[in-house]
């Protein structure tokens, strides 16, 4: 079966941001504003444009501000799902949420980015949702690294005409950057560990020796993505709505 009825979403937004210092000495990484408005919002905002009706957020550094600051939104459902210090990572931060995220794939997404949504294009969520499938356990929105705007490192997957995934080889140049959005079965935590971890573990699950992950696709967004993740995404995002005031 293809296709899917995303109703359940989490934001990962329980990290220190040390990048982001000395803006988060104080202040949670999710509250820090681009264009007015603070990252979690833009986030929220996103996914309740996408019909989302319940978004599940993580917290753990500063946690008190950030759920304070979530208290005041009215839509969509917001669920809390605090940890202690040190955060759980990304993977960690999923599986001790799962309780709040029902039976059925889900999407998750980093809360220091920002994807711009302009009239007249086909949500990424929606399309996300339309080329899911029953027989893989994850589908990552990936950008063209032309696109990944305020993003300086290297690439992170190379991805074929099928959305089949895999990480570049040694020297080899990988064109797509993940945009830390994704969808994912729940099953994919039975056997996952405890504590702190990242997503990327369970993303090789029956890999063994194949080259390509096997329960891995990508889907290759077509707009562009900011990264504010570090002060000179921050300024380069803040750039970029000075000029072209254009998103939610």
């Amino acid at each position: 079966m293809s296709g899917l009825v995303l109703t359940h979403a989490m934001i990962l937004a329980a990290g220190l941001g040390t990048r982001m210092r000395p803006l988060t000495l104080e202040l949670p990484k999710p509250l820090i504003s681009v264009a007015g408005k603070a990252l979690i919002d833009w986030n929220i905002d996103w996914l309740a444009s996408a019909g989302i009706d319940e978004v599940v957020v993580n917290s753990s550094y500063l946690a008190d501000k950030l759920e304070a600051h979530l208290a005041t939104r009215r839509a969509p459902r917001i669920h809390l799902s605090r940890e202690g210090a040190p955060p759980l990572e990304t993977g960690g931060g999923v599986k001790k949420a799962l309780p709040l995220l029902g039976t059925q794939p889900f999407l998750t997404m980093n809360s220091d980015a920002i994807l711009p949504l302009h009239e007249g294009t086909a949500h990424p969520v929606h399309k996300l949702a339309q080329a899911w499938d029953d027989d893989i356990d994850f589908l990552l929105l990936v950008v063209p690294r032309a696109q990944a705007i305020g993003w300086e490192g290297n690439g992170d997957f190379v991805v074929d005409d099928a959305g089949r995934t895999r990480r570049p080889g040694a020297g080899e140049d990988a064109p797509y950057i993940f945009t830390g959005v994704e969808i994912m079965h729940p099953c994919v935590f039975a056997d996952a560990p405890d504590g702190a971890f990242s997503l990327s573990k369970l993303w090789g699950r029956g890999q063994g020796d194949a080259l390509w992950l096997p329960r891995v696709r990508a889907l290759v967004h077509s707009g562009p993505w900011l990264n504010v993740g570090d002060l000179q995404g921050l300024a380069v995002a803040e750039r970029y709505y000075g000029v072209a005031a254009t998103g939610i």
